[in-house]
């Protein structure tokens, strides 16, 4: 029910088919905004494997379902009519990161991250630190990154051994399907990870909840369901020591206070997961693993540092920002950062036209170095910063936006791509833009091309 756009639908399909179910899918929306998940199961359509019904539902289908998937995307699904008669019919009701964790060889080896917040970067950063460490501390084991952050690691649960590691991102509504649903319900009982995360609560998603008490219970299920045992470790930014973070300030590669929090936390929930299984790692260790981490594909990236003269210039792309607030959040995080300031940021912004208030990134972009605009926006962009400044640059397309600002950097300063706009006048979407932006950079720099896999999130080391 919802094969979606993330993965996880395509996963779970592959999933279904490998162990000789005969699969249905079912989504309201029809299959040309489903084009790319569609492509990646298109075998299996044409084998007949997997049969479709897009742009709605039919009851009949859920009466006649032993096991009904559900897409954590679908909301208040304790009030769906399909999936009620899909219960009174007598189908099980699951989901693909429920499948997933029934699946897991050790759950002693489990780090789940929630949060309303820096979920993302907290357990990608979890992730890069155990697998910086395998070789020396985790006898080889790898490291695997799955649940709300994207694609599926239901396809590859096989592969994944009893001494492998699991970092889960996990979304209030899976953590609704990894509790609320299942407690009491015949019989199942709920998951929580060895060691659970918690970035913040803030009111969030409650066109899917209802109520913010709801929403914060729902984050609440990734401790409700520990073992009783010592080892079960529930952590959140209070409780985190920051070790040496402070020391690390000036040494990572990812920008902003949020950021740092996030790599705190990162830390000692590493640390804590190491402990719990008898392995002692030095601070030192955890420092110097998490300073090779650049950041999630798309979002604050580093993508290039070339030295220029007497500095280096860095490029960030921030390609995943496609609204005037996380344009406004990533100057911020400059500005935030003692080592370059809002006054060493080369910005560029700019795509098409939501027809949205740009409003709340003129000042921001008014206050950094120089900016460049771009798209069906930029002409407007470039006329409201320039009642603040006079450091706009209507530029028409990035690559003229890129050339203007390579030409203009210099040492110690950034090159920013933080469109705050969507990116559909000049590509089919924002991975598009980031790829073009980080290619035409490093080009520019004199640089290799950015490996294929800087875009892609590793499931697994």
């Amino acid at each position: 029910m919802g094969l979606g756009r993330f993965g996880g639908g395509v996963g779970v399909v592959q999933w279904l088919v490998s162990q000789g179910a005969r699969v249905l899918v079912t989504d309201r929306a029809p299959s040309e905004q489903l084009t790319d998940s569609l492509t990646q199961i298109q075998e299996l359509i044409d084998t007949g494997a997997v049969e479709l019904r897009l742009g709605g539902h039919d009851r009949a289908d859920f009466q006649d379902a032993d096991f009904v998937v559900v897409n954590p995307a679908v909301p208040t699904p304790w009030k769906n009519p399909f999936l009620k008669a899909a219960i009174d019919s007598g189908a099980r009701i699951t989901t693909e990161i429920r499948l997933l964790v029934e699946c897991l060889p050790n759950r002693n080896h489990t780090v789940g991250v929630t949060g309303t917040a820096g979920k993302s970067t907290t357990a990608a950063m979890i992730a890069h630190i155990l697998r910086e460490l395998s070789p020396k501390h985790l006898i080889g084991a790898r490291v695997w990154l799955g649940g709300n952050i994207g694609g599926s690691l239901l396809s590859r649960a096989e592969e994944i051994s009893a001494d492998d590691w699991v970092v889960l991102e996990l979304s209030s509504a899976q953590l609704y399907w990894l509790g609320d649903w299942f407690v009491g319900w015949k019989g199942e009982a709920g998951f929580s990870p060895h060691v659970a995360v918690v970035t913040n609560v803030t009111p969030n998603h409650l066109d899917w909840h209802e109520t913010f008490e709801h929403y914060e219970r729902c984050k609440r299920n990734i401790a409700c369901f520990q073992k009783q045992s010592a080892r079960d470790v529930f952590l959140e930014p209070a409780a985190s020591q920051g070790k040496g973070v402070g020391q690390a300030l000036g040494e990572l590669n990812v920008v902003g206070a949020h950021n740092r929090n996030n790599a705190a936390l990162a830390m000692d929930s590493a640390q804590t997961a190491l402990t719990s299984q008898g392995v002692n790692v030095d601070d030192g260790f955890l420092l110097g693993s998490l300073r090779t981490f650049i950041g999630l594909p798309h979002r604050l990236q580093l993508v290039a540092g070339a030295r220029r003269g007497e500095g280096v210039i860095r490029a960030y792309n921030d390609s995943k920002s496609t609204t005037p607030e996380a344009t406004a959040l990533a100057v911020a995080a400059f500005e935030e950062d003692p080592a370059v300031g809002a006054r060493r940021v080369h910005l560029i912004v700019g795509g098409y036209d939501k027809g949205v208030d740009l409003a709340p990134m003129i000042a921001p972009a008014a206050s950094c170095r120089a900016v460049y605009t771009v798209g069906a926006t930029g002409a407007a962009l470039a006329d409201s910063i320039r009642i603040m400044s006079e450091n706009a640059i209507e530029c028409g397309t990035l690559d003229s936006a890129i050339s203007k600002a390579l030409a203009s950097a210099a040492p110690g300063e950034v090159i920013v791509l933080s469109p705050g706009c969507a990116s559909w006048d000049q590509f089919s979407n924002y991975e598009e833009r980031g790829r073009r932006f980080a290619g035409q950079i490093c080009r520019g720099l004199g640089l290799p091309e950015p490996p294929v896999d800087l875009f892609e999130m590793p499931a697994s080391v």
